[in-house]
């Protein structure tokens, strides 16, 4: 007898789903049988997502979201479990921006600091805190974050981005800790340079420094993320939490 999908019948979110990282991970989920709502702010790329993976057979739905606003995260999460009798298995956190690159500390502005925290840490705090509210009552959940190794080393010319994705970090050490008795788990990746439309837009000398940090000398894949962050979301990988799985080409090996 064939095994059923692997994530077959669990309800899943993705932030930042309509491209990147976060599309990646939506579209694994789904192929391996999940039930995957996408959540991003860009209504006309998250319609075209939408259409796509729709057409390719998958089980897919949308919530045009500001992931840093407390009111559109709490909404978006409960017409969700309203919409799945009250599940929500997995929750996978990929919206985030660069900010600031190739700058020093000393000319970034107060305003670009704040703009990288709203969306890249107080975002992550808001879909955590809501998704455990989501999960708790069931006993199950697995939340996936992504911090960087940015915020494990510091990339210079990159600081608001550097401290937002080590204060990441710190939130996954606390909430794995407070709710590990629950059946939930509380996880982030830290990735090296992963292509994506985001670094795309990155200067390139920026890119470069970071490349040549990278024992492998490349690029981490979409695929490679995707494979990585659906193990952490399984059911098998119950014993990790408050953990960042290194993701690196070798530049973190601690």
């Amino acid at each position: 007898m064939d095994e059923a999908p692997r994530f077959a019948d669990q309800i899943a979110v993705v932030t930042g789903g309509a491209d990147g990282i976060g599309l990646a991970v939506a579209t694994r989920l789904a192929r391996e049988g999940a039930t995957v709502v996408l959540m991003d702010r860009d209504a006309e790329k998250l319609g075209r997502v939408l259409e796509e993976m729709s057409k390719a057979g998958l089980k897919v739905g949308s919530e045009v979201v500001d992931v840093a606003d407390e009111e559109s995260v709490s909404a978006s999460i409960a017409r969700i479990t309203d919409s799945h009798a009250g599940r929500l298995d997995i929750l996978v956190h990929c919206a985030a921006v660069v900010g600031p690159t190739s700058t020093r500390i000393t000319e970034v502005t107060a305003e670009d600091f704040d703009f990288v925290t709203r969306v890249n840490l107080r975002a992550s705090f808001l879909v955590t805190k809501y998704a455990l509210r989501a999960m708790e009552p069931r006993g199950y959940g697995r939340i996936l974050l992504f911090a960087s190794i940015a915020g494990k080393e510091g990339n210079a010319g990159m600081s608001p981005y550097s401290c937002t994705k080590a204060a990441v970090i710190g939130l996954v050490k606390s909430a794995g800790k407070e709710f590990a008795e629950s059946g939930i788990t509380v996880n982030a990746i830290a990735p090296a340079v992963i292509r994506t439309p985001m670094v795309d837009g990155i200067d390139p000398r920026q890119v470069t420094y970071m490349t040549d940090k990278i024992p492998m000398k490349r690029c981490g894949t979409l695929d490679e993320v995707a494979a990585l962050s659906c193990w952490i979301v399984t059911p098998e990988a119950g014993f990790n939490t408050g953990f960042t799985f290194d993701l690196t080409g070798g530049r973190a090996v601690y």
